[in-house]
């Protein structure tokens, strides 16, 4: 009786180790967590005045660095106004090394560095994302946060249980940047789903360990700290309509709902300064001061 009563406090120790093992990776991403430590951590709290405000950037000069990377990744995938590779399926595409490299030289070679996923230097805080090559200058577009988009008024409640990956915009809108589970299904089917012929309207290959868009692991950026202050921000950035069809085969993103009459919102992180090879991505967020 005695051993079986150690064997059971022994496995209960476990449990709770691994629970808090997981809470500490998880909080980084979680809400409410950040905004009850915020009086404990104020690095990690951007203020804008007004909604109109929060851009630091121009959608401009966002949309500028999107078309260029776009472009470039498209000639060196040898696709034909997008019809090759609306053609072929994501699900079937063998990822090589030979394409991992023609993406990251795309990338290098229209934005001047290259950034990966690694192991984060945050304690407990799993994958980061980090300058691997070249210089980030101050006000680019170094990553986007890829998923579904939703509306204030639609169903998440599923697709939110156990997720730290949903984004919330300060207007409300929710991106679900999770690449397993129901998640993964819920993009994957609206993708297909907006499909125009040969055309596809979004990528699916974020949710791939090597996505053809190299900017789409914005949703692995951790928070940054007081040993780790911000480095790049998040930037609320809406497609328009203008935006070349043969290149949104590479946006990550995809509304919930056909319904939807808003333009496709899209969550860019900007740097915040000159960054070097080596260093990891640390955001930071925002709240509205009235």
């Amino acid at each position: 009786m005695c051993a079986d009563y150690q064997t059971s406090i022994l496995m209960l120790r476990r449990a709770l180790n691994r629970v808090q093992d997981n809470w500490k990776s998880y909080r980084h991403r979680f809400v409410p967590w950040v905004v009850l430590n915020l009086s404990k951590n104020e690095k990690t709290l951007r203020q804008v005045t007004d909604r109109s405000k929060d851009k630091l950037v121009p959608d401009q000069e966002v949309s500028e660095s999107l078309l260029q990377l776009f472009s470039v990744l498209l000639r060196s995938h040898r696709a034909d106004h997008g019809e090759l590779r609306g053609a072929q399926s994501h699900l079937l595409r063998k990822e090589t090394t030979k394409q991992h490299q023609c993406e990251e030289e795309a990338m290098l070679r229209s934005l001047g560095f290259c950034i990966a996923r690694k192991p984060s230097t945050l304690p407990f805080a799993g994958t980061g994302v980090f300058v691997t090559k070249g210089c980030v200058s101050k006000g680019a577009t170094v990553a986007m946060y890829p998923g579904t988009v939703y509306q204030a008024y639609e169903p998440i409640l599923l697709q939110s249980i156990r997720n730290p990956f949903v984004f919330r915009c300060i207007d409300g809108v929710l991106i679900d940047g999770n690449g397993k589970g129901i998640s993964k299904v819920v993009f994957k089917s609206c993708s297909g789903r907006d499909r125009m012929g040969p055309f596809l309207m979004s990528d699916t290959s974020w949710l791939t360990s090597s996505p053809q868009n190299p900017l789409a692991v914005g949703q692995y950026v951790n928070n940054c700290s007081n040993e780790y202050p911000a480095n790049v921000y998040y930037q609320e950035f809406d497609v328009p309509d203008k935006f070349p069809i043969k290149l949104r085969q590479y946006l990550p993103n995809v509304n919930y709902s056909t319904d939807s009459q808003r333009p496709l919102r899209c969550v860019v992180l900007v740097s915040l300064r000159d960054i070097t090879a080596g260093e990891e991505l640390f955001s930071n967020y925002y709240t509205i001061v009235r």
